[in-house]
């Protein structure tokens, strides 16, 4: 590969730095652009998501293509030196529903920490618009970050974030962090001596949650300092020679532990929406961790449980029954038998 892969985001996304974080641990060269520079001279994608990849197309014109999870595979596919999707089908599902679980639920932490306190709104609004790519004076940083704080405290219940849902968020963070700090004291990954596309989706969650806004960072800090010291490590991984997986029918008990936490917290919802999806319903209501959840449904989070289905069916026996083993008792399983 000579050309570098384009790419534009910021800073404060985590799915930027997970990308990021990707291509550095692939050795992939890349050229990074702040997301205000893509918009003056790159083509907009059809949803206007960060970061935002630009491949070539047939006619070698650049392409704009989002959603992190599809440009990890399509990144394997390619380039098949240092690939991050284990090489046993059994550990690939498995690692693609941590990697949901932390894309689509840890980031209801994010969001819902960043939006909800005083002291992380206040440093959002002050930060986050410098890194636009653009020199802001005191007056502009001002009016700018007022605005965006505003449009994204709006967002909230967007994301499930509410004041039925928050207790629910928050102790469910503070209880993967836990499990994390115990995984860690053992183990490198979370599913090996190398990572995984788990890792990086983890990872880009934590590079706000437990690196930037106050409150989780806080927490986080106080209580699982490894979390915090394997985020800083994961973000350049490109000098890491490790190369086993875990054996998907011999999971350790801290990685059996994440996946409990996945099947109390994520599942949950993942049914539940579906099912408004698939019903048109207009709240997603349930039962998470003991607590009522309610929420809009997300046509995408449908999406998303469609795909580890069709991922799980095309399992032969042998990595069927693998996976079965490693998902009993932590509530996983139910994604692939309910419905």
């Amino acid at each position: 590969m000579t050309d570098p892969i384009l790419i534009a985001g910021s800073p404060g996304s985590p799915y930027t730095r997970k990308m990021l974080a990707v291509l550095r641990y692939r050795r992939l060269p890349y050229r990074f652009v702040h997301r205000r520079t893509a918009l003056d001279s790159l083509p907009a994608p059809k949803v206007p998501l960060l970061p935002t990849f630009y491949f070539p197309d047939d006619a070698g014109a650049l392409a704009p293509m989002t959603d992190s999870t599809p440009i990890i595979r399509r990144l394997d596919h390619t380039h098949d030196d240092r690939q991050v999707i284990p090489t046993d089908p059994a550990l690939a599902l498995i690692d693609a529903l941590i990697e949901d679980y932390g894309d689509e639920w840890l980031t209801k932490a994010m969001f819902h920490y960043r939006w909800s306190f005083d002291a992380d709104i206040a440093k959002s609004a002050t930060v986050l618009p410098n890194w636009f790519g653009k020199p802001l004076a005191d007056a502009a940083l001002a009016t700018m970050g007022d605005g965006f704080a505003k449009r994204q405290i709006g967002r909230l219940g967007y994301v499930g974030s509410n004041a039925v849902t928050s207790a629910t968020i928050e102790v469910s963070y503070k209880r993967l962090l836990a499990i994390l700090d115990r995984h860690f004291a053992t183990h490198h990954f979370l599913l090996g001596d190398r990572p995984g596309a788990s890792d990086f989706a983890i990872y880009g969650q934590l590079t706000q949650l437990a690196l930037f806004d106050p409150t989780p960072m806080a927490h986080a800090t106080a209580n699982a300092p490894r979390v915090i010291a394997w985020a800083h490590v994961m973000e350049d991984l490109s000098g890491e020679e490790g190369a086993d997986w875990f054996d998907a029918a011999d999971l350790p008990a801290t990685t059996t532990a994440l996946l409990t936490e996945i099947g109390h917290t994520y599942v949950p919802l993942l049914l539940a929406n579906a099912d408004a999806v698939h019903n048109s319903i207009d709240i997603v209501s349930t039962v998470i961790d003991g607590r009522v959840w309610e929420q809009a449904p997300f046509s995408y989070q449908a999406k998303c449980l469609a795909a580890l289905r069709s991922q799980y069916r095309t399992l032969d026996r042998a990595a069927r029954a693998r996976v079965n083993h490693a998902l009993a008792g932590t509530g996983c399983a139910a994604l692939f038998t309910d419905g």
